[in-house]
């Protein structure tokens, strides 16, 4: 800002637009130096001089003909410069894109804010300079995540908006378009977080497979972890990964939370559930530090796919059950029938119970909301830990067992003595 203000506006838009120009040209020619090859015209200057000339037409003439003509001419120039190209091997389009891009610096520094030009910048760096990881993303990247994509964004930018903000029925007291919306956040978190540990993290370790897997489910992360303990015996990694597991849960609640408007709730829980999350992390370090390091660290079969069909359809399913049930019990049980089914949703996926309680219009102290939340979060580690020692049949298992049952009586404690 300070730079701003001592400068005129123009020079600095012209030094702006001469910089971004000149770092492009520069990351272009290591470009081709890492490539060996001749990938066509271009050099630092070519592209310093194509960004002041898109410039400087676009200020001689603010409607912009005289810009567009000399965009026109640029492509002309490029289209017969390729022509002669064409029958060369290994031919490249991504000098005349490149060449085009840089064309538009000027107008983007002139029009738009600073953030989009530096996003801008940014973007086509990175694509130059990180070919190799693309290139392997991209050997990587399955024929099917195309389709699971379109899918996502067909239930987020297709059917989403066009559900109407009506109450299901008379005893469901969420709308059509609070479920669909809920799905859709808590399926958008599974899913970026089941693309870092499928592309990103291919060769994880247990403890990366609890740290990722909790954003998708904690429970599932738990029985992912248990059953790879009792296969490979490996007795360090187990008990840390399934706590940084939980850690990860009461995170992705809060992010849910908050995300879906609920920030009173967000910031009610916000202590408890950073507490213990820093408790958790502790724990996790010390049980990993202490532990016996002569099995290694293996790497985890991946959790299923978030967005499946089915497992959408079931959570919206258990949304509305929940949202119906959940104003059945509090109008005839009151506060102690709602404790009671909070705790009985922790054998379950806790999320859709959370998340229709808080999009119900129930008539009740929110702090009894929340401390349903606790409750049910401290519930479902108390189950968590008996699948784990169900499934992993092993000593290493024990120290994340009695964790969880810890935090389940933290939850108790907090809710019952101290809210």
């Amino acid at each position: 800002m300070l730079a701003q203000e001592l400068i005129p506006p123009l020079l600095w838009q012209f030094a702006l637009t001469i910089a971004f120009s000149f770092v492009i040209g520069l990351e272009f020619h290591s470009y081709r130096r890492a490539a060996g090859r001749d990938l066509g015209f271009g050099t630092t200057r070519t592209f310093t001089l194509i960004g002041l000339f898109g410039f400087t037409l676009y200020l001689l003439d603010p409607h912009g003909r005289l810009y567009l003509l000399g965009m026109l001419l640029l492509a002309a120039f490029l289209l017969v410069y390729y022509a002669r190209r064409m029958t060369q091997p290994r031919f490249s389009l991504l000098s005349p894109l490149l060449a085009l891009l840089t064309y538009l610096i000027g107008p983007v520094v002139l029009r738009l804010p600073d953030w989009y030009l530096v996003l801008f910048a940014v973007t086509v760096l990175i694509m130059l300079g990180e070919k190799p990881g693309i290139r392997r993303l991209s050997d990587a990247m399955r024929e099917e995540e195309t389709v699971i994509l379109a899918r996502f964004l067909i239930m987020a930018g297709v059917i989403l908006p066009l559900l109407p903000d009506r109450q299901i029925a008379p005893f469901v007291t969420v709308t059509y378009y609070q479920a669909w919306l809920a799905m859709v956040v808590v399926s958008g978190l599974s899913y970026a977080s089941y693309l870092a540990q499928t592309y990103f993290f291919k060769q994880r370790g247990m403890l990366i497979t609890g740290l990722l897997g909790g954003l998708y489910s904690s429970t599932a992360a738990t029985v992912v972890i248990a059953r790879q303990a009792a296969e490979t015996g490996d007795t360090r990694s187990v008990s840390p990964a399934i706590i940084l597991a939980t850690a990860m849960m009461y995170l992705r609640l809060l992010l849910l939370i908050a995300v879906l408007g609920h920030r009173d709730a967000a910031e009610h829980l916000a202590i408890p559930f950073l507490l213990f999350v820093l408790a958790s992390g502790i724990a996790a370090f010390m049980l990993y530090r202490n532990g016996s390091a002569k099995a290694g660290n293996v790497t985890t079969a991946p959790l299923g796919h978030p967005l499946e069909v089915s497992t959408a359809a079931t959570f919206a399913m258990l949304f509305v059950i929940f949202a119906a049930l959940t104003q059945f019990i509090v109008g005839h049980f009151g506060s102690i029938g709602l404790h009671t089914l909070s705790f009985v949703t922790g054998l379950t996926d806790i999320d859709p119970f959370i998340l229709s309680l808080l999009a119900g219009k129930i008539t009740i102290d929110p702090s009894l909301i929340i401390g349903a939340i606790v409750i049910a979060s401290g519930s479902n580690n108390l189950f968590k830990a008996g699948y784990a020692m169900a499934l992993a049949r092993r000593h290493g298992v024990l120290g994340a067992a009695l964790w969880l049952t810890a935090l389940f009586c933290a939850s108790l404690v907090y809710v019952f003595w101290i809210m």
